[in-house]
């Protein structure tokens, strides 16, 4: 089938040939084909060599491609999203390929979207909601978000992860306490620099503590002055921060009840903490994770590709300190 801006159909073709084959001079039939007389000679020229198989459309695909990926290249591209699961701006640099050519393949292949994934185990499960809308201050420390990740503690030894579901699972023998940890995680609305600690509860007293060591690390980081705090309706966040914030001088914001998604730029730090840090890696004690939170945090900030800013890291937005 022709496309749609063509002049000539494979009908059109062969009335071509038949007025040729009338004695039409070539630019008689090109002046009533509207078609220049280089195309009626193609055609003429293709039917005497092939005949009426010269007359149908042919792919635009040239006959060799010198630069295209060899399988053993793209089949590196899918073994990496398989094994890291991220987007191609990702995989780009560590494949060594431009990531527009890393989502060719991934589309070639029909690999899902991450969007369409579960984060934990890479199966493909329902999409959920996307804002349309985007918004993202202007300078550091004009807005900051702060939230809460609760995750069950690993006993030790190890849990499900590192031995099975079946194996003296937790989840089995309920006399066996394990517990949570909770994630205390501020983070930049411009820049996305992020501060996060595990810490044994989400009492008043610990998010007012927290707050301050978040301060001090943002100050270390070049961001001297917090202008607006955005949190959730908790108990704790609504009247233990008050002196907190009026000694730094921050105004406190609340999102409206029940609508997580106006508090999202920490909300999706914590699904980036629990894929890329809590859930990531087997890990034989709680203490083993504790302590990996920290390093991952200074990767966050200094390395990892962020796509909402261009690829590159949050410490890319702020002056060197």
């Amino acid at each position: 089938m022709s496309h749609g801006s063509a002049r000539l159909t494979v009908h059109g073709r062969r009335l071509i040939v038949q007025r040729h084959q009338a004695g039409w001079r070539k630019a008689h039939i090109a002046a009533a084909m509207g078609v220049s007389r280089k195309c009626v000679k193609t055609w003429i020229d293709r039917y005497a060599a092939e005949g009426e198989a010269g007359l149908e459309t042919r792919s635009s695909r040239p006959h060799t491609t010198p630069t295209k990926t060899t399988p053993e290249l793209e089949q590196k591209v899918l073994a990496a999203r398989a094994e890291h699961r991220d987007g191609p701006d990702v995989l780009g640099p560590k494949v060594g390929l431009p990531p527009r050519t890393v989502s060719r393949i991934l589309r070639r292949h029909r690999v899902p979207y991450l969007r369409e994934c579960d984060p934990m185990t890479g199966e493909v499960i329902r999409s959920s909601k996307q804002t349309a809308t985007r918004y993202e201050r202007d300078r550091p420390g004009e807005l900051v978000h702060m939230d809460v990740k609760k995750i069950g503690r690993i006993p030790d030894g190890g849990g499900w992860k590192a031995h099975g579901r079946g194996a003296g699972s937790i989840q089995r023998d309920r006399s066996t306490k394990v517990g949570f940890d909770y994630v205390h995680s501020l983070v930049d609305d411009h820049s996305r620099l992020a501060y996060s600690e595990a810490l044994p509860d989400e009492k008043g007293t610990t998010c007012a503590a927290f707050l301050e060591r978040a301060i001090a690390y943002f100050a270390a980081h070049g961001i001297t002055q917090i202008e607006r705090l955005m949190t959730d309706n908790a108990w704790a966040y609504r009247y233990s921060l008050r002196a907190t914030c009026t000694k730094h001088g921050i105004v406190q914001k609340f999102i409206r009840p029940h609508c997580p998604w106006q508090n999202g730029k920490v909300e999706r730090l914590n699904r980036t903490l629990a894929t890329e840090w809590a859930y990531r890696q087997v890990f034989t004690s709680n203490d083993q994770r504790a302590a990996a939170l920290a390093p991952w945090i200074e990767h966050y900030n200094t390395e990892r590709r962020h796509s909402a800013l261009g690829g590159r890291p949050p410490i890319s937005r702020l002056l060197p300190t």
